[in-house]
């Protein structure tokens, strides 16, 4: 890996009642947040040591301090009116920017490392493209060498049909599938995890 790589972090200002919201219907606003801050500190703890450049895109505003202020992350603001079009302009930054692989990460994954992105980046070296698939149907990475704007539009959001409506876009590219993880978005996905039972 080197300084031509770039990842990318979306993440949502941690505030009551605007993070995890399926959760919290469930458990309420205020265990949906400390879910939402467990997982905001795996994700830097599995980042901070990546020698490459990483760019943290918040959603509302980019706080003055905060956990992403140390381990080399430059803060950025998301651009666009829904989540596909944020993508792509964060996307088109990195490249723009100059970068020669672009990665895009969320932080809903608590079994997400940092050999999973390391990975991401060494498949790249043979693909195009690489795509880390969820269980509920979308996915938790995206990778690519060149933005390709059709990844990001005429999508629904957030439903079980985004990772097969992205594979049809790319067919015929070469395209690596990582292995599928769980994003946690509703009560199921976290009753196996010891770390969030204090939660239920």
């Amino acid at each position: 890996m080197n300084k031509k790589d770039l990842l990318i972090i979306f993440t949502k200002n941690p505030e009551p009642g605007k993070v995890k919201t399926r959760l919290a219907k469930d458990i309420g606003d205020r265990n949906a947040l400390e879910i939402y801050k467990t997982l905001l500190k795996h994700s830097q703890k599995q980042t901070a040591s990546l020698n490459i450049s990483k760019h943290v895109y918040y959603s509302n505003e980019i706080p003055e301090e905060d956990l992403w202020d140390r381990g080399g992350f430059d803060k950025k603001l998301q651009r666009g009116s829904d989540l596909g079009l944020r993508m792509e302009n964060a996307f088109r930054d990195g490249f723009v920017a100059g970068f020669e692989k672009v990665l895009i990460i969320g932080t809903d994954l608590f079994d997400l490392k940092t050999a999973h992105i390391e990975d991401a980046f060494k498949a790249l070296d043979q693909n195009d493209y690489v795509i880390g698939p969820a269980r509920d149907g979308g996915y938790y990475l995206l990778g690519m060498k060149s933005l390709n704007s059709a990844l990001f539009r005429n999508k629904n959001w957030s439903t079980s049909t985004v990772l097969e409506d992205s594979l049809n876009d790319l067919m015929g590219e070469k395209v690596e599938l990582l292995e599928i993880q769980n994003d946690i978005d509703v009560l199921d996905d976290i009753k196996t995890y010891p770390a969030f039972q204090k939660f239920i």
